[in-house]
């Protein structure tokens, strides 16, 4: 069992000094996909002994916009490093105004709204030489979720409020929406928006990992009229939330991850997504296909 974590600058060193993250070193990976957008850091969990690997998605110092962020690398490295379970996270707008920023989401659905420009069009699968067709109706993992909603509130004082559920919906970006799109995203039923989630969600399906998205509500997108008085721009509020809803990510994050006995003890229904989902017939798939996607599916061609 391996975890990694996507996100979360900063939470390498914030482990590292709390004694819960041992031997970490930084690993290169060669994919058939180019370079994942930083090394990963790799190393155990203290007690358990249960790996960890740590992917800046936006790469060092936040230079790689969503719509460039290379997932197939991304996937394919944790994968092909034992990954099982993987949590993310990333910032998001509040649509609905019970969803305060500040706090923590863990988001169950989806809405695409992408569009497939910039390398992302080149993310959406793994498989462009066969057909292969995963379920998707439930993209996170319910019992990852509930691991991570046991230790918000296993009275250990970690005082983080959790947000169980919510529909997510992502746009390309790097713009934020227009107030049109903005209301049009609430009447699709959607409480946050963000442009990351997929196809990173989709890969980590495919790849038979079990996926949990910890979404950080920043703002409340620009639906919501805005007080000329306050003086103060959507982006100035984004950064000044983005701190507080970070570091309850990351204390939930710590604290989840010294007991993952729930983990163990309950495999998620990903870990088996292309059981039934490889259409075309195996012996008519190109051999170096097969080899080249190796972490992903070899195990399927024994």
């Amino acid at each position: 069992m391996r975890i990694a974590i996507i996100g979360g600058s900063g939470l390498e060193h914030r482990l590292s000094e709390s004694g819960l993250l041992l031997g970490a070193e930084l690993v290169r990976l060669d994919t058939p996909f180019g370079p994942t957008s930083a090394p990963i850091a790799v190393g155990t969990i203290a007690g358990s002994g249960v790996g960890v690997a740590i992917l800046k998605r936006h790469g060092e110092g936040h230079v790689i916009p969503p719509h460039e962020v290379p997932y197939r690398a991304n996937i394919w490295a944790l994968k092909s490093l034992g990954v099982t379970h993987v949590i993310a996270t990333g910032a998001v707008g509040s649509l609905r105004e019970e969803v305060r920023p500040g706090g923590v989401m863990l988001v169950d659905q989806f809405i695409d709204r992408t569009s497939g420009t910039g390398s992302r069009g080149h993310n959406r699968t793994f498989f462009d030489r066969a057909a292969v067709h995963v379920e998707f109706a439930e993209p996170t993992c319910a019992q990852m979720r509930s691991w991570l909603m046991a230790a918000a509130t296993d009275g250990q004082g970690v005082g983080i409020a959790v947000r169980n559920g919510g529909t997510y919906v992502c746009i390309d970006g790097p713009s934020f929406s227009t107030r049109a799109e903005s209301v049009m995203h609430r009447t699709l039923g959607a409480d946050v928006v963000g442009m990351t989630a997929l196809p990173e969600a989709r890969l980590v399906r495919e790849a038979e990992m079990a996926y949990a998205l910890v979404a950080l509500p920043t703002d409340y997108d620009c639906w919501r009229e805005r007080s000329v008085a306050s003086g103060q721009s959507l982006l100035s509020e984004i950064i000044g939330n983005l701190r507080a809803s970070a570091d309850a990510a990351a204390r939930l994050i710590e604290h989840a991850i010294r007991d993952v006995s729930a983990l163990r003890g309950a495999p998620s229904a990903a870990h088996d997504a292309l059981g039934l989902a490889i259409w075309t017939s195996k012996d008519r798939i190109d051999p170096y296909e097969i080899r080249r996607l190796g972490p992903i599916w070899s195990r399927h061609f024994v």
